[in-house]
């Protein structure tokens, strides 16, 4: 590495970066707010997600520094710095959090810094903890997005959307397929073996994980799969945006071996480059009329692509226009959710919805 890329305390950022009040000239004083590009990127974790999540806001012109345990050439390239501590990263506008869980205790030391933080961590004790630093983060009047990648994330802006159709939301249903990494299959894989999560009435349950199996219809070319309930976050983060839903529940894919082998370690090495994914949301509620509708909606591709879109365009709308001090959720109203869609869908997301109509037969 050369002392060039490095990031020192004494020295987060050259002199002609800095502005001083006193140098700027009544004209300066009149520019508009700089653009995004003039803003710097923090990046924790340059694995599968990571790397997808750095070559965005590249094509957009933002500059980005990253700090990974061993980092590969992919981050090597012009425009990147690699520092040697991700506390250096404080001095970024933000900090984007994609290495394996925790995230809570670097969440906490750059939110202490007030440094602006956005996580996509799916496990579901991290999540719980991220969300206790609501307090934190009002205090150091600074934000922290959590959930930011496919699930949760891409989940909750598709029951955001889908929730738009309906007059009254009752019920959520997340199906999950694919793992984006080695790390992420890992925690699939101990979701999976785990004590899972759900709203059920008014009150939270906690089924055994591999229990509650649904054979999924996912969007193409995932097809169909059985899935079963698990340790996700999903349940936990859509109770916080969409607090009038009765029922939330959330399922991840799995076959008879997996359900098998889910409280041992993994018999065999997850696959490095992660695989093709898919989440699908089910809104059930009433129209207008006061009848039972059901809405679905869905995406499919790889599970690091799904994930890093999501991510790189909160990161993009967050630069753009900042966010109030707090905890936000995607899908959450403190969010533009349908925007954050519509970037996501631009950064290479392609959402599908289901539009058949039931028809009843009579045997």
């Amino acid at each position: 590495m050369n002392d060039t890329d490095k990031v020192n305390d004494t020295d987060k950022v050259n002199d002609t970066d800095k502005v001083n009040d006193t140098d700027m000239t009544a004209i300066e004083r009149t520019l508009p707010e700089p653009s995004p590009s003039s803003k710097i990127v923090g990046l924790v974790g340059c694995g599968v997600t990571g790397s997808r999540v750095v070559a965005h806001l590249l094509q957009r012109q933002v500059r980005v520094a990253v700090y990974d345990q061993r980092p590969g050439l992919g981050v090597r390239r012009q425009g990147v710095v690699v520092v040697d501590s991700p506390d250096d990263l404080s001095v970024c506008d933000l900090v984007v959090l994609s290495q394996p869980a925790p995230h809570l205790g670097l969440a906490e030391r750059l939110i202490t810094q007030g440094t602006p933080v956005i996580s996509i961590g799916d496990d579901l004790d991290d999540l719980r903890a991220l969300l206790a630093l609501a307090p934190l983060a009002l205090r150091h009047e600074t934000a922290l997005v959590i959930g930011a990648g496919m699930a949760p994330g891409l989940s909750g802006l598709l029951a955001r959307s889908l929730a738009g159709q309906l007059h009254t939301l009752d019920e959520l249903h997340v199906a999950i397929h694919g793992t984006a990494g080695p790390s992420c299959a890992r925690q699939h894989h101990n979701a999976l073996g785990d004590t899972a999560l759900g709203w059920h009435d008014g009150e939270w349950i906690e089924p055994p994980g591999g229990s509650g199996r649904d054979l999924v219809w996912f969007p193409d070319p995932v097809a169909a799969h059985d899935c079963y309930r698990a340790a996700l976050g999903d349940p936990l983060l859509l109770r916080h945006t969409f607090p009038t839903a009765s029922r939330i529940a959330a399922r991840v894919s799995a076959t008879r071996r997996d359900r098998l082998t889910a409280r041992m370690p993994m018999l065999a090495p997850p696959h490095a480059s992660g695989s093709i994914g898919s989440v699908r949301v089910e809104a059930r509620g009433a129209d207008a009329a006061g009848g039972r509708v059901a809405v679905i909606a869905g995406a499919a591709g790889h599970t690091g692509d799904l994930a890093a879109a999501v991510c790189a365009a909160t990161v993009l709308q967050m630069l753009a226009h900042g966010l109030s001090p707090g905890v936000h959720i995607p899908g959450g109203e403190s969010l533009d959710s349908l925007d954050l869609l519509h970037n996501a869908t631009e950064l290479g997301i392609r959402v599908q919805e289901f539009t058949g109509v039931a028809r009843a037969t009579n045997w």
